[in-house]
Parts: C-alpha cells; structure tokens; sequence
C-alpha cells in the first residue's frame, strides 16, 4: 500500500470515529473505547479488503465480518454507514428506540451485518462455522472476526480456535485487538493472557503481530492472511483504548460512558483537527 491510500484510509478512519462520537453522545450511552481502538482496522477491511456490495449485501459469494465485541457499533455502524450500506444520517437515531441501529450489532434490522453478537466470546464460533461453511460449499469468500483482548477470557473462543485448526480454515482471519484494557481495568490485572502469540500457534494458527493503527501494516497482514494456505491466521492488532481522543486514550474509564456536552466538545475539535489535517 502506498503512502498516498494509507493517508485515505485514515481519513476515512478519522470519519468513523468523528460518527462514532457524535452517536455516542447524541444516545447518552455506548461504548466508545474499544471502538475508537478498532476504527483503524474496520477502515482497512471495509475499504481496502473485503468483498463486499452494498447494493447486494446478502449476496452469497461475499466476505463476512462478525464483530465478535459486539458493543463496539460506535465503530461498526459508521463504518457500514460511510460503505453505503445505510443513510449516515440513520446513525442519528443510535440506540433510540425510534431507529434501527442498535447498541450491539443486530443483523436482522441493519443493512450489512453479518452476524448478531453482543454476549461476549461467541463471535469466533460463528466465524468459524461460515468458513466451514465456505470451504462444504467449495466457496472462495473468506471470514473475519474481530475480538477484543477482555473477551478471549471467554473459554469458547479457544474452542473455538481448536476446531478452525483441525478443519483447516485458511479462509478465516482473526483480529485481536489488543488495547490492554476491559471494563474492570487492565486485562493483565483481570485475567492474564499473554503471551497471545505463542499460544495462538500452539493452537494451530497462523500468528502475525501488527500495530493495530498502521494502515500498510494493517494491509499488508490481511494479504498475508490470505495467502496462508492450511491452517487459519489471527492478528494480534497493539492498539489504543480511546484512540484519537486525548483523554479517552488507555483510559478502562471511557469503556462504556457516553461523554458530558463538554467532553464531547472537547474530543470532536481533536478528531476534526486531526481530520483537517490529513485532508489539509
């Protein structure tokens, strides 16, 4: 990826989180950390790698993404609304329950979901049986799930990562992303992981370590995703809680608050400045 689609995709980055924000706000509820920490990673899959049309979003032959941190829509939902898969000015009525766009992703009212998630550890699972699924139907779609680094306490997800192993799936791509921080503070406080990488391989996977807001490496681990072939690959993305908003980064607080009137105000003029001068 050149310097010049990097600098795209950041602004396209930048967008989502700028939505993301004002969705959050506009709601009084959310949860906006982990999905500032994200925007990065969906820019780069919705933009730059997954097959996909929004004119045709059940299409058989497409990708599928399951956002396995399924309250992280403040990243999701922008992210669909700026493809095209919906109005943008639908995000307006997050959490309402005058709209459609849900606090966790909802695949049977929102344009481009692949998959319902929100109870925490399920979503590799799923991943898995649709790219089973694929290779049953002799499909050349691939699946991508991403996971937050709290949620893979879950024992279902190394399950789950034991039968992507025995079957072979090198049509699944995992994304962790590894901000260090859940709902009760530090995941190394909370339930220790690490090391992630050693133990992703002694489960049978493919493991590539990136920096989660690195736009070439972020593709460039896609591709290499892609040309794994026999066993499944999963990314571990070294991300920031809060990403893009000075006092929201690694910060477990901004996990699951909506900011005041002046907090808000406060994190938009940082993204709109950091917008301004990539756009600048």
């Amino acid at each position: 990826m050149d310097q010049k689609r990097a600098k795209e995709l950041a602004i396209i980055a930048t967008r989502i989180r700028l939505a993301g924000l004002d969705a959050v706000h506009t709601a009084a509820s959310g949860h906006i950390g982990g999905s500032l920490s994200v925007a990065d990673i969906l820019a780069v899959l919705y933009f730059e790698k997954m097959r996909v049309d929004p004119k045709d979003s059940k299409n058989p032959g497409r990708d599928r993404f399951v956002l396995s941190k399924g309250h992280c829509t403040p990243a999701l939902y922008p992210t669909l609304a700026l493809r095209g898969f919906f109005p943008e000015e639908d995000l307006k009525l997050f959490r309402s329950i005058e709209g459609h766009i849900s606090g966790h992703a909802e695949m049977r009212h929102v344009n481009g979901v692949d998959m319902s998630t929100g109870s925490l550890g399920q979503g590799l699972s799923v991943a898995v049986g649709m790219a089973l699924a694929g290779k049953l139907d002799k499909k050349d779609y691939r699946v991508y799930a991403v996971m937050g680094d709290g949620e893979i306490e879950e024992g279902q997800i190394w399950e789950a990562g034991m039968a992507a192993a025995k079957y072979g799936l090198d049509n699944l791509c995992g994304v962790i992303d590894v901000n260090g921080l859940q709902i009760d503070g530090s995941t190394s406080d909370v339930m220790p992981t690490e090391p992630l990488d050693k133990k992703w391989e002694a489960f049978g996977w493919n493991v590539i370590k990136i920096d989660g807001h690195d736009y070439c490496a972020i593709s460039d681990a896609f591709d290499a995703a892609a040309a794994c072939k026999g066993k499944p690959t999963m990314i571990l993305a070294k991300t920031v809680k809060g990403k893009g908003v000075s006092y929201m980064e690694n910060n477990a607080g901004w996990h699951g608050k909506a900011p005041n009137d002046e907090q808000y105000e406060i994190g938009r003029a940082e993204l709109e400045a950091a917008l301004k001068g990539l756009e600048g």
